[in-house]
């Protein structure tokens, strides 16, 4: 299944059920023209979600506009948001349009809205109520025509509870629901993701973006993710950047809450047999490398520097990893300048 941003472009794919719901959801109530809430833990997606609910809505020829309520403090989101009136408060020198203004016709995303303060939250039940507000400084209402979507990784009813979120507001902003499930509960998404963001981050000039070390794409599917997909569209990031997969699982790991540790890894039974899987495993990523560095010589007509680019290290490190698995040009006999540096 596939959301698409405003402009019709392929921004998501996921192939879990639990996704599928959250869509599926998407599609009934996008035409809807109702507020709706988007919760889910940081870095799940509810941008994409919102993005979605945009994109298949009849406001979709219309603006997306997007704030974040943590990003700003209260009276520079209250001006963010509403606009102001020139002389409104000091460095006010001109009138300005606020976000809602800005999406009139379409729709506003509200990241964070548990964050907002509940003096700010007061104007923001008036314009869901009767679809006016006043700008900063402002003596005459300006009226809009725009769909909320709010999005939360907050509690919102402890938030009401202990006083920090308005209970009529909460009511006003949750006509429907999404909720966003975690990635370590949607681990088929994974593998979908990780290819989504090679292609948007892996591919240069043209060429296939890089293939996942297949070791490294087994350490994905059994870590839990607590940054969710935005955790995993950094890691991937990291691997087209450095292709180092063992680098990369131990950041992954160092992150865990409770510290570094392999999550997919048995409990050593045997010091002798953990030590020589060990030894296998480097055996193979040497024996790896050096196909792939082969190939990229052979493709290149030897040209060093050139294979390098496209093995996507530095000249300097394909000499080390050359002289490591014993690679010598076969047309020069003599060692050359730059192997001379090595020592």
């Amino acid at each position: 299944m596939e959301a698409r941003k405003g402009d019709g472009t392929l921004d998501f794919v996921c192939c879990s059920e639990a996704m599928q719901r959250v869509f599926r959801m998407v599609d009934r109530v996008a035409d809807a023209d109702v507020p709706v809430l988007v919760r889910g833990e940081s870095g799940v997606g509810k941008e994409i979600v919102a993005r979605a609910l945009h994109a298949q809505s009849r406001r979709r020829d219309r603006p997306f506009v997007k704030i974040n309520c943590a990003a700003l403090p209260s009276e520079l989101l209250e001006s963010e948001l509403f606009g102001h009136e020139r002389g409104a408060f000091t460095g006010a020198h001109a009138e300005r349009p606020g976000k809602f203004e800005l999406a009139d016709g379409g729709t506003i995303f509200l990241d964070e809205m548990g964050e907002m303060q509940v003096s700010l939250q007061a104007k923001l039940l008036q314009v869901l109520q009767d679809g006016e507000y006043y700008r900063v400084g402002g003596k005459r209402p300006v009226r809009v025509d725009v769909r909320v979507v709010a999005a939360t990784n907050c509690n919102l009813e402890e938030a009401i509870a202990s006083g920090r979120f308005r209970e009529d507001l909460y009511y006003r902003l949750n006509v429907v629901s999404l909720r966003v499930p975690p990635l370590r509960e949607r681990k088929e998404d994974i593998e979908p993701l990780v290819r989504h963001f090679l292609a948007r981050y892996g591919a240069r000039d043209g060429e296939a973006p890089r293939e996942i070390d297949p070791w490294l794409m087994e350490r994905f599917r059994a870590h839990d993710w607590p940054g969710n997909v935005r955790e995993l569209e950094n890691m991937v990031r990291r691997w087209v950047v450095l292709g180092d997969a063992r680098a990369i699982v131990e950041e992954m790991e160092a992150r865990r809450p409770g510290g570094a540790q392999e999550v997919s890894s048995p409990p050593p039974r045997n010091e002798v047999r953990l030590e020589g899987l060990k030894q296998i495993a480097r055996r193979a990523a040497l024996a790896a490398e050096r196909e792939a560095i082969l190939a990229a010589l052979d493709e290149t007509g030897w040209n060093r520097r050139r294979a390098a680019e496209r093995l996507r290290i530095s000249y300097k490190a394909l000499l080390y990893k050359m002289r490591d698995a014993g690679i010598e040009d076969p047309r020069r006999a003599r060692v050359t300048a730059e192997e001379r540096e090595l020592g």
